[in-house]
């Protein structure tokens, strides 16, 4: 039996038509009870991977539910004392404001790691997190899992590039990060910098972006340490040091195997530094696990 693609069993759960849904075990996940549910017995879900919502379309969204009520069912899981979220944060959330006490819902039965592909895919599906949460998303289930880039991928139904590129964001310094999060940047431009190595560098390259409203492909020229053309800023921008795309391909596959921010600086012919990068001791840990297979070794880094 091939690897389960919840990517296309989402629509299945959710209650809409996809004939090509397939039948045998994975159909058994979307069988559900719809019923209306007390809101005040609805738990968070813990995986939710998003954490910024648009004002003007929250507000629309509960003027609608005030006029009409909750149209599409949520879908929760059972849990202690009631039920969890799975999918509809935004139609809860509504519904609270709204002043509903209770809204219709599909029960349904999953797993910790189903409940995490449903959040991320429901997000995915619609376009609703940015660029940063969606790197957010996908790091936390690699580590929660201990799973590749390319599995996570597959089962998303996403290809393993998209995977990869989301997660890469997440090298940025955060400044540039929260620029993403709360719209001042686009993921394009934030791509762009990645080619300079230093957060120092982006740093510059970043502020340049919104001090001079410099476009895409300016800031891609500009990294790449071409002449501006007429008319344009000539500000000196620091330029990205000329890796190799042999050492560029190398970095990528470690960054992909142990799911971190990976450098190669070369010293000379046969010398040189790799250095991995994490930034809390949840990525320390999993980062032990990788090395050596073993959680008991995932300790936490001196002086935490």
């Amino acid at each position: 039996m091939g690897k389960r693609r919840l990517g296309r069993g989402l629509d299945a759960l959710l209650g809409r038509p996809d004939d090509d849904f397939d039948s045998g075990p994975d159909a058994a996940e979307a069988a559900s009870d719809l019923r209306h549910i007390r809101i005040d017995s609805i738990q968070d879900n813990p995986y939710q991977p998003r954490h910024h919502f648009d004002d003007a379309e929250m507000k629309g969204l509960i003027e609608s539910v005030m006029r009409h009520g909750v149209v599409q069912p949520i879908l929760v899981r059972p849990a202690e004392g009631g039920y969890q979220l799975v999918a509809g944060q935004r139609r809860l959330l509504a519904a609270t404001e709204a002043g509903l006490h209770e809204l219709p819902a599909r029960v349904v039965v999953l797993e910790d790691q189903q409940l995490f592909e449903i959040a991320i895919i429901e997000n995915l599906q619609r376009q609703d997190l940015n660029a940063i949460e969606k790197g957010l998303a996908f790091r936390d289930y690699l580590n929660r899992f201990g799973v590749t880039h390319e599995e996570l991928a597959e089962r998303l139904g996403v290809d393993r590039s998209t995977v990869t590129n989301f997660l890469r964001l997440l090298e940025l310094p955060d400044e540039v990060q929260n620029a993403v999060q709360y719209g001042r940047l686009s993921a394009g431009h934030a791509r762009a910098l990645l080619p300079l190595e230093s957060g120092a560098e982006q740093l510059v390259v970043y502020r340049r972006i919104v001090a001079e409203g410099l476009s895409v492909r300016q800031v891609e020229s500009a990294v790449a340490g071409e002449k501006p053309a007429p008319g344009q800023p000539s500000t000196p921008t620091p330029t990205a040091k000329a890796k190799s795309n042999h050492v560029l391909a190398i970095e990528q596959r470690i960054r992909e195997a142990v799911g971190a921010k990976v450098e190669i600086k070369l010293r000379g012919k046969d010398r040189g530094r790799l250095i991995l990068h994490f930034n809390s001791n949840d990525e320390f840990r999993h980062l032990m696990e990788v090395f050596f297979h073993d959680k008991r070794e995932a300790v936490q880094p001196a002086g935490s």
